[in-house]
């Protein structure tokens, strides 16, 4: 390829490697040899001359949910784009409120660095990647003393809430409560305090039974909100700390033939694939773009050898005005 190119062989592995010192004009001439030559590199021999994998861990308590089946195809997509790759350590376990733990034969020699999606870290897996010399990037919960890409949970409940409020009602309930022990505990947590917050702040009564339990899932949360929808003093309004739950609400109230939204409003958060689709308001966040972002940071890290802050990098999000919520309903 050296002389193919008429570089030197050093010219010739910065250029594929991309590291500097290699001028925009012989690294794409380098490039269309390697292409012309069906050059293809050894990821061993590269790892074990280099000391890198260009490989990512993904870390996830549970991949076969939107949220972070999103934030990992944005994470690859973006990883991909500088030569480097994901690999994918799903920590669910047999149960919802339980998960595993990130060992060191899961990450020794095999990855560069980590982006963890909504994983509150134990301090020993921190003191686990400190040690093995990782740089972390985290999305949701944050991991002391590391960049952290989220939105503002309290703020983006707040406006839910609020435009509940502003349509009239006052007898507001909630799905999304879970046990303390959860795998992704913060953000329902975070959630559930900011609607408590709101309400108080608008000097309207929470009413604990119309709080529900529910593993964020459709179909659990069309389970758990039916016994509430069949009583006769029930809400006029439910808040849903994720659109997966709103519509299993919503599917409840149509079941038990009440109307949406003018017996009912239901609202979420995400701005689920379906969403729009089923006309469910919502309050949004870019989930794909979350993912982007924390590639982004920890590239930062590998590439240009910059050490991780503890930056926090807090997304936007916006209210999304659909069919399933309406005016409280006259008698209310």
């Amino acid at each position: 390829m050296a002389r193919a190119a008429g570089v030197s062989v050093a010219t010739v592995s910065r250029a594929l490697r991309g590291l500097d010192r290699v001028s925009p004009e012989t690294r794409q001439r380098v490039l269309e040899v390697a292409e012309e030559l069906h050059y293809v590199a050894s990821p061993t021999a590269t790892s074990l001359a280099s000391g890198r994998t260009r490989v990512v861990a993904v870390v996830a308590p549970f991949l076969t949910r939107w949220f972070f089946a999103t934030l990992v195809s944005s994470i690859e997509k973006e990883l991909r784009s500088q030569g480097h790759h994901a690999i994918l350590f799903d920590l669910e376990d047999d149960s919802y409120d339980q998960r595993l733990p990130l060992t060191q034969n899961m990450l020794w020699k095999r990855v560069d660095g980590v982006i963890t999606l909504n994983v509150p870290m134990d301090p020993e897996e921190v003191e686990l990647v400190d040690r093995l010399g990782l740089p972390l990037v985290a999305i949701g919960s944050a991991v002391p003393g590391r960049p952290c890409v989220r939105i503002d949970d309290p703020a983006t409940m707040r406006t839910a809430v609020e435009h509940l409020i502003d349509l009239g009602h006052r007898r507001i309930g909630y799905i999304g409560d879970v046990p303390r022990n959860v795998a992704h505990v913060q953000t329902p947590q975070d959630r559930l305090r900011a609607f408590r917050d709101t309400m108080a702040g608008a000097g309207l009564p929470v009413v604990e039974d119309w709080i529900l339990g529910s593993d964020w899932t459709a179909e659990a949360a069309a389970r758990d909100s039916a016994l509430l929808l069949t009583h006769d003093r029930r809400p006029t309004a439910i808040v849903a700390a994720s659109d997966e739950m709103a519509i299993g609400v919503r599917e409840s109230a149509r079941r038990l033939g009440l109307r949406v939204p003018e017996d009912l409003s239901v609202i979420g958060i995400d701005d689920y694939v379906l969403s729009e689709v089923l006309g469910l308001s919502t309050v949004r966040q870019d989930v794909a773009a979350q993912g982007r972002e924390a590639a982004r940071l920890l590239l930062r890290a590998l590439v240009d050898d910059e050490q991780p802050t503890e930056e926090v990098v807090v997304m936007p999000t916006e209210l999304v005005r659909r069919d399933s919520t309406g005016p409280a309903p006259a008698d209310a």
